[in-house]
């Protein structure tokens, strides 16, 4: 029973419920009643509905209602305006006199003065603007998505500056969109790049000043990766920012998202619904879209929150129709999804390049006409030279703020590569290995070739440069700053600089080690350093560098140089520090010594490295070889080789590791010929140069686990169109509930892929209905990491084949069981197949993946890891996470 206090209370609520609203007619006739003596006309008999209340009008109706009172009480109040010496007249507008303007789009041209204050202030009209008539017009009928060599931006350009010149001649962000919406419509990879070309050229010859904006909004950023610009825009802001510009209250809002789920569809609807506003939206243009996301990045501080919500708020506001909406929202979340990854706009950018250039350039183009007689493999030839050419100085110096510029200047041409080169203090996208499956096969590829075998530690890749007056910076692998992450790193390099050495660029591994002994710890242990801002003082985790290449010395490029040359500089002109600064541990061999690189395999594993990496050493040219993958290059008198088959994966538990590190060779096909591996560093490049050898790989010594499928993400590139990665789970059988493990996005062939996403169907891939998929988490799911695009129906078991396990504070997998904070994960885990075999009810258990991680850190661990084995949590176990 409520107490007489909570009745009063309750009483008090539905009395006040009961009371009538008071609306913006209300407002009104109040102001009307307090201001003016002068009556008010009767309203006009189109638009006065003397039957209909005013709660049971609709917002449209309402709003024309009021607008013919607020004409009418002008119309009035004119007239002794007009009678009165020096007011200049009426002041009245033809949308003042004509109740019929109410509809067209034109802004008010001064803030409306209130009915009642004041009778010798001009009285403007309250207006109402449709929100489908303010679409960009000059845009839309703009074939973007034809052929480069017979579109031709000159026969668009005039009408767009036209269009442009209000905004003082500043590309509007309706162009930009077109070209969003016809990428985003397209599965073509050669539409999109068709695509982004012309529009391209349309920013080249009729705004070469947005260009460099366009570049960063197209590849969903602003500024390159080792500089950190942040949005940080939360849903709270976006969604605020929705209901302000489009006039939706929580409910309406709730429910588009659990519709749709995404934010920019969620924009597009809502925009969609909006019939009218009552202000123009001013026109958006890319340079001021580019620059409203800079301020947004570089807000810090008290009060930052208001300043960004107020930018987004504007952004949404300007608008103009849906698609505009949308894009701007995806662009705020940073999730673009069109499919424009680095490489397409690379070669989006070359061909706009070679096809045309802006006003008072010299730099020659090619002639669209001409280039469509050519033959198909001579046009390619032709694309490639230009593609090649801006991918190279890209992976030297990636910063489209350094290549826009130089291209607008003198176009694709070889001193790109000296105007854009390799630059002190700007990583270069590092050199990458091919993968192969094992031994075998890595022999096989490297036939009649000496080679480095190296360990393959299990630490962070590390790119340290340093300038002839001492500055020291380090970037990792993704071209991230991480100066402040290893002050004792940016410390330890006046010490290793050897006699003459005044700038350098080195790559090595960053390795926990124990700094006594030099054993060297995984990369979990690595993992729980300080990112940033660490002081040498408080360091807990100590760390050696292991070097593997010289990139640049003493402002000279060694790019071109042989991996010999290169590693015989890094020795001898460099110092080593016994577990602080050293080299990586090597082997040179060639495909002849099967023996001893197998046992440099076996001692890489015993040190807890990952595998091996294996790199040729000199430049060869063509060989006579045997074909272009496993089967390449074997002499006759080498016996052939066992390669893994579906039985042997079975029994690999049972097998002895040694049985399936056979080095045996197959027998000789027929000879052929195949291009020279070069030694040469090749930047952003996998090249079968390198080839690496992990033991992930290695059917020998991957284990394997039954898990869950239960949400993904929508695919980057040319997988935009499927889910890729893919979040996985394991059973916890004590619950019930399927616990988050890790994310698969490796041994999926573009067959699964497609398959996968006709099975998964969020109806937004041209299915139709949605299939198996779940607009929000189940609630039997747990996890805590970053919301994916989509939730599966669990309802399949996947054999999926890992590394190691790790400890996660992502994951939730065996949270409570070997740490009561993290959960556990698996590194490198690779799709095998679906076990048709199996249901959800028989996937791998919480409990059966802990005890893997015991094994696992009973078999690598020391003493500690003994304790840890049996459960025995403690200080020393701790110090080792």
């Amino acid at each position: 029973m409520a107490s007489p206090t909570k009745k009063r209370k309750l009483n008090s609520d539905s009395k006040q419920k009961t009371a009538p609203t008071k609306g913006l007619e209300y407002f009104f006739e109040k102001q009307r009643r307090n201001g003016s003596s002068s009556s008010t006309p009767p309203v006009p008999e189109h638009d006065a509905k003397p039957e209909q209340s005013q709660g049971s009008l609709t917002d449209e109706e309402l709003a024309r209602k009021l607008q013919a009172e607020w004409d009418a009480e002008v119309r009035a109040a004119s007239v002794p305006a007009a009678a009165q010496p020096g007011t200049g007249g009426s002041g009245m507008t033809k949308a003042a006199s004509e109740p019929e303007s109410a509809t067209t789009p034109q802004p008010p041209e001064a803030p409306l003065a209130s009915p009642g204050i004041g009778s010798t202030r001009t009285k403007k009209p309250l207006l109402l603007s449709s929100a489908a008539a303010t679409e960009d017009q000059a845009t839309a009928s703009i074939p973007l998505d034809e052929s480069p060599l017979t579109f031709d931006p000159a026969k668009y350009v005039p009408e767009l500056q036209n269009s442009w010149a209000s905004e003082g001649g500043d590309a509007s962000y309706a162009l930009l969109t077109r070209c969003f919406v016809l990428v985003n419509g397209t599965q073509s990879r050669i539409k999109i790049v068709d695509t982004l070309v012309n529009c391209m050229r349309l920013l080249i010859v009729g705004d070469p000043a947005s260009l460099l904006p366009a570049v960063w909004l197209s590849t969903n950023a602003i500024s390159p990766p080792y500089i950190s610009m942040e949005l940080g825009i939360g849903g709270s802001a976006l969604s605020k920012a929705l209901k302000q510009a489009c006039g939706l209250d929580n409910r309406a809002l709730k429910s588009l998202y659990d519709k749709l789920g995404d934010p920019g569809d969620v924009a597009f609807e809502a925009k969609k619904k909006q019939s009218f506003t009552l202000r123009k939206p001013k026109p958006l243009t890319i340079k001021g879209v580019f620059q409203s996301l800079v301020k947004i990045a570089k807000s810090q501080g008290q009060g930052s929150g208001e300043v960004k919500q107020r930018i987004v708020d504007r952004l949404l506001q300007d608008a103009r129709g849906g698609e505009e909406s949308r894009y701007i929202v995806r662009t705020l979340c940073q999730h673009l999804r069109i499919g424009a990854v680095k490489t397409t706009m690379l070669i989006a950018l070359s061909r706009a390049f070679l096809l045309s250039r802006p006003a008072g350039a010299g730099f020659p183009v090619k002639d669209p006409r001409e280039l469509a007689k050519l033959k198909k493999d001579e046009l390619a030839e032709v694309w490639t030279r230009a593609e090649e050419l801006v991918k190279a100085s890209y992976a030297r110096h990636p910063d489209y703020n350094d290549l826009i510029p130089v291209l607008l200047e003198i176009g694709v041409s070889e001193e790109l590569l000296v105007r854009c080169g390799l630059t002190l203090h700007i990583p270069l996208r590092p050199m990458l290995g091919s993968i192969t499956r094992d031994l075998s096969e890595m022999l096989t590829k490297l036939q009649g070739r000496d080679f480095a075998c190296e360990y393959k530690y299990d630490g962070q890749r590390a790119q340290v440069h340093c300038d002839a007056n001492g500055k020291v910076s380090i970037f990792s692998r993704h071209l991230e700053l991480m100066t402040d992450k290893y002050p004792d790193l940016v410390a330890l390099v006046p010490k290793i600089r050897g006699d003459g050495v005044e700038s350098f660029i080195l790559e090595g591994e960053v390795v926990a080690v124990d700094r006594a002994t030099g054993e060297l710890r995984n990369f979990q242990t690595l993992t729980n350093r300080a990112r940033k801002d660490v002081a040498i003082g408080s360091i807990t985790i100590d760390v050696c560098l292991f070097a593997f290449d010289l990139m640049y010395l003493n402002g000279q490029s060694l790019l071109d140089q042989p991996f010999r040359h290169r590693r015989d500089l890094l020795r001898s002109l460099f110092v080593e520090i016994p577990h602080h600064f050293t080299w990586v541990k090597n082997l040179d061999a060639t495909s002849q010594d099967s023996e001893a690189v197998l046992e440099f395999f076996k001692s890489a594993l015993d040190s807890k490295c990952e595998g091996i990496m294996v790199k040729t050493l000199d430049n060869f040219a063509e060989l006579e070889t045997t074909g272009e993958d496993a089967s390449e290059d074997r002499s006759a008198s080498e016996p052939p080789a066992a390669k893994p088959t579906p039985q042997s994966r079975k029994s690999k538990r049972t097998t002895p590791p040694e049985a399936h590190m056979s080095l045996q060779q197959p027998a000789p096909p027929t000879k052929s010929r195949r291009k020279p591996l070069l030694a040469t560093y090749e930047p952003d490049k996998r090249l079968e140069s390198w080839l690496k050898v992990k033991k992930d790989y290695h059917a020998s010594t991957a284990d394997t686990l039954d898990l869950v499928p239960i949400a993904a993400w929508h695919g980057q590139g040319r997988k935009a169109k499927w889910w890729s990665p893919i979040l996985l789970a394991v059973r916890n059988d004590e619950t019930g509930c399927l616990e988050a493990v890790c994310k698969c996005m490796s041994g999926f062939t573009d067959a699964f892929y497609k398959a996968n996403r006709a099975f998964y169907d969020d109806g937004s891939g041209g299915g139709g209905e949605a299939r198996n998929t779940h607009a929000r988490k189940p609630p039997f799911v747990e996890y805590d990491g970053p919301a994916p695009d989509v939730w599966f129906e669990p309802c399949e078991v996947w054999e999926v084949a890992f590394a190691d396990v790790t400890l996660s504070p992502t994951y939730t997998a065996a949270i409570g069981l070997v740490s009561e904070e993290r959960g556990l994960s698996l590194r490198f885990p690779r799709f095998l197949r679906k076990r048709e075999d199996k249901g959800v009810e028989e996937a791998s258990t919480s409990g059966f993946l802990a005890g893997l991680w015991r094994k696992q850190e009973a078999k690598v661990s020391t003493a500690v890891g003994e304790e840890a084995a049996a459960g025995v949590g403690g200080e020393e176990d701790e110090d080792e996470e």
